[in-house]
């Protein structure tokens, strides 16, 4: 199984595409260390400054204002730090672990959200604490929504 919650830490070559956006080649499958999703959600650094996003397959992409702001050069050598951004799977309630390991397509399309829409469906579980039958009905909509391919629950 994979380490979904694992950093990676590794160092890589600036490269610079056409676009003058800098593209970083990951020594490792995302897919083997965080488990298969439709969309990497990363957080981390590059050679000390900040970086987030989804990944581009087996590479990270960062544009042109990141790159000029951070100014580093093609062929330098940094050391990068990855991980999943936002909640993962192992770290959700129980009940709503379970929920969405039973609907396969809710699972991989709650997977592949950014981090904002994610804490935005746990956040309105959540606030049932003290109502375990309303927390029951939110979970199987919000299990039906994801299912849907809706990013958040419409107003």
């Amino acid at each position: 199984m994979a380490d979904r919650d694992a950093r990676r830490t590794f160092t890589a070559v600036v490269e610079r595409d056409l676009n003058g956006r800098v593209v970083i080649a990951l020594p490792f499958d995302p897919d083997e260390a965080w488990g298969t999703k439709a969309r990497h959600h990363i957080t981390g650094t590059v050679a000390g400054r900040r970086v987030r996003g989804p990944l581009d397959g087996p590479r990270l992409v960062l544009g042109p204002a990141w790159c000029r702001d951070n100014g580093l050069g093609d062929g330098e050598s940094v050391e990068v730090t990855l991980g999943p951004e936002g909640p993962q799977l192992g770290s959700l309630a129980p009940d709503v672990a379970a929920a969405l390991d039973a609907r396969p397509e809710a699972r991989a399309f709650f997977e592949a959200l950014a981090t904002f829409y994610r804490r935005g469906y746990l956040r309105w579980v959540d606030a049932t604490t003290r109502r375990p039958d309303v927390r029951a009905a939110r979970i199987a909509e919000m299990v039906e929504l994801l299912a849907a391919g809706h990013k958040q629950r419409p107003a």
